[in-house]
């Protein structure tokens, strides 16, 4: 059985041309057998650990409050679909829009740091933080009508307290953002925004509350006490450059 929970991806711009501002949703996807990589098929085996019961908990819970229309389009609402393949490493679909025949636009992986540590550097590179995302608020689950605020926001302050951990790696395959009818060319490594000025974050933001409902003011408040994480220094590098080049 498969159980599902989604939060918001904040925009992302891409390492190279044809910059991509636009707000993803996320649909996670666990097991709800024990996991263990016995357990998972030959052809399907990924380095990590099995989910924890926090996960497994958080992922329960959200599948019981939450509206997902898009999933009977291939998961209808969503702008990406995300799947759990153990605790360490998450898989996901990004697409340009929440309506049922959004097109596919983009991959993300996402990996614990103990699996990014076993990367080699040239490849560390290619891989971006989420502290940023989680800190500023920009980082949401909507919120089902139905459920209360106060119990909302813990479910969804104990995800981010994972997430702020997480490395992600983006490729971008069809650049709507130019226009394109198909998706043209090879595909464009993306990273997101990771720190304050990289964006209209007040214009962005903003227009994002307004739309779920939210506030990233609230979110920040909530967020005070969730420790940041050392990143390596491998990783950001697209915004690492681009400051060199000033």
């Amino acid at each position: 059985m498969l159980s599902f929970g989604y939060r918001t991806v904040p925009p992302m711009q891409k390492l190279f041309p044809h910059d991509v501002k636009r707000t993803f949703l996320s649909f996670h996807l666990h097991s709800r057998e024990p996991m263990t990589t016995n357990a998972v098929p030959e052809f399907n085996r990924a380095s990590g650990e099995p989910l924890t019961m926090k996960s497994f908990v958080l992922e329960t819970g959200a599948a019981a409050t939450q509206d997902f229309r898009p999933v009977n389009h291939i998961c209808a609402h969503l702008n990406a679909f995300h799947a759990h393949l153990n605790e360490d490493v998450r898989q996901c679909i990004l697409y340009d829009s929440p309506e049922p025949n959004a097109r596919l636009i983009g991959i993300e992986y996402m990996i614990s740091p103990r699996l990014y540590e076993t990367l080699d550097p040239e490849e560390r590179r290619l891989w971006h933080s989420h502290v940023y995302e989680v800190k500023s608020g920009m980082l949401i689950m909507p919120k089902p009508t139905a459920v209360p605020e106060a119990l909302w926001q813990k479910a969804e302050t104990a995800e981010m307290e994972d997430v702020i951990t997480l490395y992600g790696k983006v490729y971008h395959l069809w650049q709507v953002d130019r226009g394109d009818k198909l998706p043209l060319g090879q595909p464009q490594l993306m990273t997101s925004f990771t720190g304050p000025g990289q964006f209209d974050f007040e214009r962005v933001v903003s227009e994002r509350d307004s739309r779920f409902g939210s506030d990233y003011k609230t979110k920040q408040r909530e967020r005070e006490y969730i420790q940041e994480p050392k990143l390596h220094s491998d990783a950001d590098q697209a915004w690492k450059e681009a400051q060199l080049k000033k």
